[in-house]
């Protein structure tokens, strides 16, 4: 087989680490900043919807 046959793997996306070299601990305490950071974002997306409502309201009256 022709290793030029062989399509290279897909790259992984900016900022992400290679998980496949960290830890059991190092996974775990990785996972936690996720969700710390999809809570911030779900934050961030409960205000933006707020303000879109607010802005609604006050333009149909």
């Amino acid at each position: 087989m022709d290793t030029d046959d062989i399509a290279p793997p897909p790259p992984r996306p900016s900022g992400f680490p290679d998980i496949t070299r960290l830890s059991v601990g190092e996974l775990r305490e990785y996972r936690n900043s996720l969700e710390a950071e999809i809570a911030r974002v779900d934050d961030a997306i409960k205000a933006k919807q707020a303000s879109l409502s607010a802005a609604a309201s006050f333009f149909k009256s």
